[in-house]
Formats: structure tokens, C-alpha cells, sequence
């Protein structure tokens, strides 16, 4: 973890490009650093993905209002100043590719960080972390 969910009306697809926005959502975490000066996050288990809603509704629906939802999941373990500035990385950098969508239209952004409590099961299978483990 940290694992990343974007999910957005699709009238955001002309204005942002969702591509750059998940790279730079999953760069800006793995460039964080935790208070010892090691990596916050592990690169291997870093993910963001985004979706489209095929519905929505936004505020009255009586215009073509936008809206992106950012959810990133991570696992127990980290202070809340540490997850306070996970969270302002991921406003810092959303806000950045959302800003020329602020001049044109009413969007909304949520960001949220979520910490996995203590799991009934938790499994994993990944041959990813070994690649940055050298």
C-alpha cells in the first residue's frame, strides 16, 4: 500500500488527463519520506487507479457539474502527521492537474486517506517489490 482509487464523472475526461494525474498521484507518494528519512510508502505496493462513472449526479444535477473522488488506502502503521502529509501531497498534486478545471467549471475534489485496520485476512501475491528492493 498505499493503494489509490480515483473515481470521477466522466465529463472530466476532456479536461484532465487521468493518465498523468495517476502518475503523478503514485510519484508524489513514492518520493514521501517518513520521519527516519526512509520511504513512507513501498514503491512495489504503490497503486492508483482511476474510474469513470458511467452515472452520477453532482450537487442539483441541473448542470454539467464535475467531480472526482480520491481515496488512498494504506496500511496501520504511520503517524498522523506522516498521513497528513500523504494526504496534502495527494491535494497538492490533484489541485495542480484539476486548476485549468477551476477556471472553466464547478468541480468538486475529495481526498480522502483511509488507515486498514487490524484484517481478518489479508493476502497478497506480487513479484513487484523485488524490483525495488536492489
Amino acid at each position: 500500500m498505499p493503494h489509490i482509487v480515483l473515481q470521477y464523472t466522466p465529463n472530466l475526461e476532456a479536461e484532465v488527463d487521468m493518465t498523468g494525474l495517476c502518475k503523478a498521484l503514485a510519484e508524489s507518494m513514492v518520493a514521501l519520506r517518513d520521519e527516519s528519512g526512509g520511504p513512507l510508502f513501498p514503491v512495489g505496493g504503490t497503486r492508483v487507479l482511476a474510474y469513470p462513472a458511467k452515472h452520477y449526479a453532482v450537487a442539483d444535477a441541473k448542470d454539467d457539474y464535475a467531480f472526482c473522488y480520491i481515496n488512498m488506502r494504506i496500511a496501520s502503521g504511520r503517524s498522523d502527521a506522516m498521513k497528513k502529509i500523504a494526504g496534502d501531497a495527494l491535494l497538492e498534486r490533484a489541485t495542480a492537474f484539476f486548476a485549468s478545471v477551476f477556471e472553466k467549471k464547478h468541480v468538486g475534489v475529495t481526498i480522502q486517506v483511509d488507515e486498514a485496520p487490524g484484517q481478518a485476512y489479508d493476502a497478497k501475491h506480487s513479484n513487484l517489490h523485488a524490483l525495488f528492493k536492489k
